[in-house]
């Protein structure tokens, strides 16, 4: 599979960013390093980014990520090296993982991505089980997978403030479920280590939190390689109390609209971009590209019919949107076959581990992608992010990616930086006031 391509030349601003990271490699590398010291790390991490042609922007961070079985094969390596650095980090004596998944056993797509994260574990060294939330799972249950992959679901006991499954008492329990309807009794106060930590999880987690973060990480970045931090760092605004079934809060949201309607048209006018500016507005919480509407015009707010305010009102698992992220539309330029493609770069501890693009036949360039219809393409990733070749130009494919695993990696400071500030209860007046 031939890297993406671009519809529009790379040209301008997009070809002058991937030329500067290019050659401040050696800068950028060295001040990571410092921050890593400086900061606890998101164990793995998934980041969905959007290369326009004249900005590449990460546009969500996902820290319990679920496509595994979608990264190149090829990086299997690279994967359990940095698993074996991640786990000898949190847990240097962990030998036994007790691995959490999301509650759903019919998304097998989903639970494909599970099995891999299991292999990966196992090749780094580590006894693993898998732990069932779901109180249909009340003995071993084994599920066969398309490619002849078999997993096995086991219900989890809990004995004073451990977990186990049968015959197994794991020293760490590593979720890869996001917690969006909240943290299970049986999840809370543990003795063991638990990875991600709770706050991580959506029941408590805000995307505003996190591009609020992004922002300090991308305005600092943007200094160090002499850039302007908007070619990475999106427009964003939240807005909370929002029902839109009973269209309370819109007031909010159509002035947050106009205001980046409004900053997008300078910006757009400064690098001279003729395309017409968009705002995604979206839960402030959640995953699965629920929740998820694109606006051009902040009349169009008030102009939804039933079916797109019953749309914007419930996330996963069926629970109600109360805040929303208004947040600048970044274009994704790139197509595979004809059809609108953005990249998602996977992450554990700090070490990039791969990537693959979303691709959606149905989706415009302006449009959300992570949708019903969407399917995924890992080998477009030939390479890795972590070689650039200086010889080359700045938009080779290998100098694209490590772009993309530079930005990506920006958006890993700042989640570890959100959790940071989210475990000292927010101390920051400026963050609380995007809680309140």
């Amino acid at each position: 599979m031939s890297v993406p391509h671009l519809t529009t030349a790379l040209r301008g601003p997009i070809l002058e960013l991937e030329r500067r990271i290019l050659e401040a490699m050696p800068t950028i590398e060295h001040w990571l390093r410092g921050k890593w010291q400086n900061y606890s790390i998101p164990f793995y991490c998934s980041v969905d980014l959007r290369n326009s042609g004249f900005k590449l922007a990460p546009v969500d961070t996902n820290l319990f990520p679920g496509g595994f079985n979608n990264l190149n094969p090829e990086f299997l390596p690279l994967c359990v090296q940095a698993m074996m650095a991640a786990v000898e980090k949190i847990c240097p004596d962990a030998h036994s993982i007790l691995l959490i998944p999301e509650s759903h056993t019919r998304n097998i797509f989903y639970l494909q991505n599970v099995a891999v994260l299991r292999d990966i574990m196992r090749h780094a060294g580590m006894h693993v089980r898998i732990g069932s939330l779901m109180p249909e799972i009340t003995s071993a249950t084994t599920i066969s997978l398309p490619d002849g992959n078999t997993l096995v679901l086991e219900p989890i006991q809990r004995k004073n403030n451990r977990l186990s499954v049968d015959n197994f008492d794991p020293c760490a329990v590593l979720l890869n479920n996001d917690l969006s309807s909240g943290i299970p009794d049986i999840l809370k106060d543990l003795e063991q280590i638990v990875i991600p930590p709770l706050s991580a999880g959506w029941s408590t987690r805000r995307k505003s939190q996190h591009f609020f973060a992004y922002d300090s990480v991308a305005q600092e970045f943007a200094e160090l390689i002499g850039i302007d931090p908007w070619l990475i760092n999106p427009y964003f605004s939240s807005c909370g109390k929002i029902d839109f079934r009973e269209k309370k809060g819109e007031e909010c949201v159509a002035a947050a609209v106009d205001e980046i309607l409004k900053d997008l048209q300078e910006k757009y006018a400064q690098y001279g971009v003729k395309e017409k500016p968009f705002v995604i507005v979206k839960a402030d919480s959640g995953t699965y590209g629920m929740g998820i509407m694109t606006v051009k015009d902040s009349a169009d707010v008030y102009k939804l019919n039933r079916k797109q305010r019953n749309k914007m009102t419930i996330i996963k698992e069926g629970l109600p949107v109360t805040r929303l992220l208004v947040q600048e539309g970044v274009y994704t330029f790139e197509s595979i076959n004809h059809a609108v493609a953005e990249p998602v770069i996977y992450m554990i501890d700090r070490y990039v581990v791969g990537g693959f693009y979303r691709v959606h036949t149905g989706r415009g360039a302006d449009e959300n992608l992570n949708a019903p219809g969407m399917h995924f393409v890992p080998l477009a990733f030939n390479t890795s992010c972590v070689l650039p070749n200086h010889t080359a130009l700045p938009d080779a494919a290998v100098n694209r990616f490590y772009a993309y695993g530079v930005v990506a990696r920006l958006a890993l400071l700042a989640a570890a930086l959100e959790l940071e500030r989210h475990l000292a209860d927010i101390s920051d007046p400026s963050l609380e006031a995007l809680q309140s």
